[in-house]
């Protein structure tokens, strides 16, 4: 497996640019009617419904698709809307493979759930292609002011819910546009045709919501002069840092962060104008290193691994990304470690990896073996951190995140929190989406008191 050549091969334009739209089309295309009403037919309805046990935000999945089953589509997605206000986005992204559809009856008896995710997306396209509007009415205005921070899937859900409530809300986010990680940070192929950006113009016709972009705590946001002049705020700032491997030669060219490359892929006007290098390592073993891994593959990279320090049964990516990325041409590499990047003229040229074995207690060891292989450029996704120096000293936190309770409350009394930056969380749209929906019915309980 030893592989060296020195220098850097990195270049645009690997592919005819037909082939971009093609390898960037939507993941799962939009089930055609006839296809919807065949796979609801095959929901069996059951009275304890163990997928929408499974769901983060609890959404009635027998009611949906028996409303999609009757030919009720738009009544359909007023369900999913009712509980997840960012159900076309979670129907894209969501795991479902190890959420709803993992409990499926018809998946624990026959290996084959209802396709419960292509449904739900079915549903809220239907509406949201038919109407201009959320189907929500919103309250007579309490006059009551509430700051979210943080336009990603938890600010925009707290956001919803309060202004339906009819408290005032003014949504701050740090990027130029709002939608965060559903913007920002993941695979394009996942999320086509601007989507993310329509879901929030969606949430927004509520009313009531202020949007605000480019505001940044630490910056030109304050929390303390949040706090001054709003009765309550939530903060969704999400994880702003990036874990470094923590190895000489880190900072030189083409040792690059996968955030950052997710988000110029996402933002690109070009994809045939984006750096590419022919040999591409990524450490890592989640969501992320699977979706920067595929889109190097996809943008015309020839060789590509994703690198993980535990066995194929630890990584956080779930098997249906372990097994996309490996159709899409991507290897991984298990029980490996980063040991030594090594650096020709300025920019990296390979990297070095330590064997590692995990011992009887769970610790991680390494055994001495390293294997090399070259790397145009190698791609962080090991994590990212919560930016702690722009929070109020007095928030409690743990572990690198913000502490909540059962109602996403934190240690100060009228600051909640949810989504990515709090302690517990799974890392997931959709815990988000239900970190934002607890706290607005928090805050509204705190706020009508």
């Amino acid at each position: 497996m030893t592989q060296t050549k020195a220098g850097p091969d990195i270049a645009a334009g690997r592919l005819h640019q037909d082939a971009y739209a093609e390898n960037f089309s939507d993941l799962h295309p939009l089930l055609e009617p006839h296809e919807a009403q065949v796979e609801a037919d095959r929901c069996y309805f059951c009275y304890d419904a163990p997928c929408m046990q499974a769901c983060p935000t609890s959404i009635d999945i027998p009611q949906f698709i028996r409303q999609i089953s009757t030919g009720n589509p738009d009544g359909s997605a007023k369900t999913i809307f009712e509980q997840n206000i960012l159900g076309g986005m979670c129907a894209r992204v969501c795991p479902t493979e190890t959420l709803c559809e993992q409990v499926c009856v018809r998946e624990v008896a026959e290996g084959k759930p209802v396709k419960i995710g292509q449904l739900q997306r079915y549903a809220t396209d239907h509406y949201m292609s038919g109407h201009d509007e959320t189907p929500f009415t919103r309250a007579d205005s309490t006059g009551k002011k509430v700051a979210v921070v943080g336009a990603g899937p938890a600010g925009l859900s707290c956001a919803h819910r309060l202004a339906v409530h009819g408290h005032d809300v003014t949504l701050f986010d740090a990027r130029a546009k709002a939608g965060g990680l559903n913007e920002y940070g993941i695979a394009s192929y996942k999320s086509v045709d601007n989507f993310a950006a329509r879901e929030v113009e969606f949430i927004l016709t509520i009313g009531g919501i202020e949007l605000k972009t480019g505001m940044r705590l630490g910056e030109n946001l304050d929390l303390a002069e949040l706090r001054a002049t709003h009765d309550a705020v939530f903060l969704a700032v999400g994880l702003g840092g990036v874990n470094a491997l923590g190895k000489e030669n880190e900072n030189h060219g083409g040792v690059l962060n996968a955030v950052d490359y997710i988000s110029d892929i996402r933002q690109a006007e070009e994809l045939g104008k984006l750096p590419v290098g022919r040999h591409i390592v990524v450490i890592g073993g989640g969501m992320t290193a699977v979706d920067i891994a595929v889109q190097k593959k996809l943008l015309g990279a020839e060789d590509v691994t994703i690198v993980y320090r535990r066995g194929q049964d630890r990584m956080n990516a779930s098997k249906f990304e372990q097994d996309l990325a490996q159709t899409s041409g991507v290897k991984i590499l298990t029980n490996a470690q980063p040991h030594a990047l090594s650096v020709e003229d300025g920019h990296i040229s390979s990297i070095e990896l330590e064997r590692t074995t995990t011992g009887a207690d769970g610790s991680l060891q390494g055994t001495g073996e390293i294997v090399s292989l070259r790397a145009d450029m190698v791609f962080k996704a090991v994590g990212q951190t919560l930016v702690h120096d722009d929070l109020d000293a007095s928030l409690s936190l743990e572990k690198g995140r913000i502490v909540v309770d059962a109602d996403r409350k934190t240690s100060l009394g009228d600051v909640w929190a949810g989504g990515d930056c709090v302690l517990g969380g799974e890392d997931l749209t959709v815990t988000a989406v239900e970190d934002g929906k607890i706290a607005a019915e928090s805050i509204n309980a705190a706020l009508s008191a």
